[in-house]
């Protein structure tokens, strides 16, 4: 299955015009900056439809983040306004709090969770405060297996990659002309240290082959891929509501 990047790009382009047109015509995109391909494409992509000047960059360290120099790197190259904000003290404080609160420790997903969370918020008082619109990161191959922080990183008001597949992205941020070291970038977790490969148990590769041709050579692979899957599709739905019916 063949992939027309070019095309691609240039509907992305046209799709996020349009939406600002119908969402906010005089309203900015606000673009959390983590510094890998996700953030970076989606921020370039605004660039090209909205022009720079309605582009703002979020970068949200925790505390000392080490690789926040490709994030920096990354609004210089597009010229874009940014702005600095420091999660750290925050998630410390929150999480001390809940810890003094109750008699349980706190999970190891919660503590993955918590920041994504609070980058969020970050990035909903930015857009109130500067006539914004968020943008959503995530691509497919994140969605499908769940690899996304409900609330979180999840969240946002329009998603431009959410239909891509992360060999696409790639592919659109090469078309962009973005710096290769920053689209190849290895993506890790923030905590861990571990890449979101070592995390899911198989590539991207592998997971991306398998979404658009179904395809797959290790069965134990498929099966954890469809347990992900089926485990995370709440992630992307609505909440559940009681319909009431008057009688």
């Amino acid at each position: 299955m063949s992939f027309d990047a070019e095309k691609v790009k240039g509907d992305l382009v046209k799709w996020i015009k349009e939406w600002f047109d119908k969402n906010g015509a005089d309203c900015n995109a606000i673009v959390g900056i983590s510094g890998g391909k996700d953030s970076s494409v989606v921020a370039a992509l605004c660039k090209e439809a909205l022009g720079k000047d309605r582009v703002i960059g979020v970068l949200m360290p925790q505390n000392v983040q080490s690789d926040i120099n490709y994030s920096k790197e990354l609004v210089e190259f597009l010229g874009i306004k940014h702005y600095v904000v420091n999660i750290g003290k925050t998630v410390d404080t929150l999480t001390d709090e809940i810890e003094k609160a109750g008699d349980f420790d706190i999970a190891r997903q919660t503590k993955v969770n918590l920041p994504a969370r609070i980058r969020m918020s970050t990035l909903y008082a930015v857009a109130q405060s500067l006539n914004g619109r968020v943008a959503n990161t995530c691509n497919l191959s994140e969605d499908w297996v769940g690899y996304a922080t409900r609330y979180g990183d999840g969240a946002g008001d329009f998603s431009p990659l959410s239909d891509l597949t992360v060999n696409e992205v790639l592919q659109i941020g090469r078309q962009l002309g973005l710096p290769e070291h920053i689209v190849s970038k290895t993506p890790l977790d923030g905590l861990s240290g571990k890449t979101d490969e070592e995390n899911l148990g198989f590539s991207y590769d592998v997971l991306d082959k398998y979404i658009r041709t179904g395809k797959i050579d290790d069965i134990k692979v498929k099966e954890k891929i469809d347990e992900l899957n089926v485990r995370n599709k709440f992630k992307l739905e609505l909440i559940p509501k009681f319909e009431y019916k008057p009688e």
